[in-house]
């Protein structure tokens, strides 16, 4: 008895099993796993609400530079833990599409400005525009006025030793901001002489951080007198009352297109293309400013505020992404600049 006795229950222990593994299985198909490379309240604000417009799927997000998450997405080929990577420089996201790590959404782009839909043409498909915002230089009027230096102009005075320890700048191996300013000094001045100019700015600069939006915030609270980043992270900061000034640098500056891509291989491939639908739409991005992004949105009929940088009356150079979007040509200008440049903190 006890040996025929066995057979109903392992039956009933393998059909508990395959009802817990159905069940997991179907909590695993409702979550979409997103990495953030925005600011994190525009993260919140679109987390809070793609959900409200899907209430079948949960977002798991975190935020991380766009140097980190091209590190985790090379890591993870092959089984990757995300599905959407949303946000951040459009670099990086160029050279994972080259390298096979992401693949086509399929989505319309056509209601899309021309710069976003290059990004989707030079990518095959595989990303594309979301949002663009030219670098800049910030200072904090304040500090500057107080200690009696003169405020730059042009990249090249950052090099004048009055800017001794006021500078403050992202590391390029981690920060897509500071990737599109390495990339800036190339396109602008030529590879020598750009490693030679950042090596001269690099002996005033007081501290090199991870994320690109972090040195603006310093000059803000008035940590530092002086940061480069993208002057829609400044915009917002200046909104809020901080005395920064911001300025084009005379000599034309480089500018971002910002990105989303589906990584290959996503295990939630329908809510991934929900959520590049829902990033490209007029609406959503016309919702930015909520929440102090002031980029330029790539739908040609959403809204652009008032206070975001007018990109028609800045010098930007003809920003050559299909080349500085290589991951050759990523890695030997980051090999370069941590030779020649450097992060004296860098682990």
């Amino acid at each position: 008895m006890k040996k025929f006795g066995i057979v109903p229950l392992l039956a009933l222990v393998a059909s508990t099993s395959g009802l817990a593994l159905t069940s997991t299985t179907a909590a695993q198909a409702d979550e979409l796993s997103v990495v953030c490379s925005a600011e994190q309240d525009w993260c919140d604000l679109m987390k809070s609400a793609f959900e409200a417009e899907n209430s079948d799927t949960d977002v798991l997000m975190v935020r991380k530079s766009t140097g980190e998450t091209l590190a985790q997405v090379r890591a993870e080929a092959g089984n990757p833990k995300i599905d959407v990577w949303w946000g951040g420089t459009g670099d990086p996201h160029l050279i994972a599409a080259e390298e096979g790590l992401t693949q086509v959404s399929g989505v319309d782009t056509s209601d899309l400005l021309g710069w976003a839909q290059n990004m989707h043409k030079i990518s095959d498909g595989k990303t594309v525009g979301i949002y663009a915002g030219a670098l800049g230089i910030a200072y904090n009027a304040d500090i500057l006025a107080k200690k009696n230096i003169a405020p730059p102009q042009c990249w090249a005075d950052l090099e004048d030793a009055r800017f001794a320890g006021e500078i403050q700048v992202a590391n390029p191996n981690s920060s897509g901001t500071a990737y599109t300013e390495l990339a800036t000094f190339v396109q602008l001045f030529g590879e020598d002489e750009a490693m030679t100019k950042l090596a001269a700015v690099g002996k005033n600069v007081n501290s090199y951080t991870k994320s690109g939006s972090a040195p603006s915030k310093a000059a803000a609270r008035g940590e530092t007198g002086v940061s480069i980043g993208f002057m829609h992270d400044m915009v917002n900061l200046a909104s809020q009352g901080f005395p920064l000034k911001i300025v084009a640098p005379c000599e034309g500056t480089g500018y971002e297109v910002g990105a989303v891509s589906i990584i290959k291989g996503a295990k939630n491939l329908d809510a991934a293309r929900k959520w590049v639908e829902f990033a490209l739409n007029a609406d959503w991005q016309s919702r930015g400013p909520e929440v102090g992004s002031f980029q330029v949105p790539s739908n040609s009929n959403a809204k652009v505020a008032p206070e975001s940088p007018d990109l028609a009356s800045i010098k930007l150079i003809d920003y050559d992404f299909a080349t500085y979007g290589s991951s050759d040509t990523r890695k030997r200008l980051l090999s370069r600049w941590d030779k020649e440049v450097g992060d004296p903190n860098a682990q």
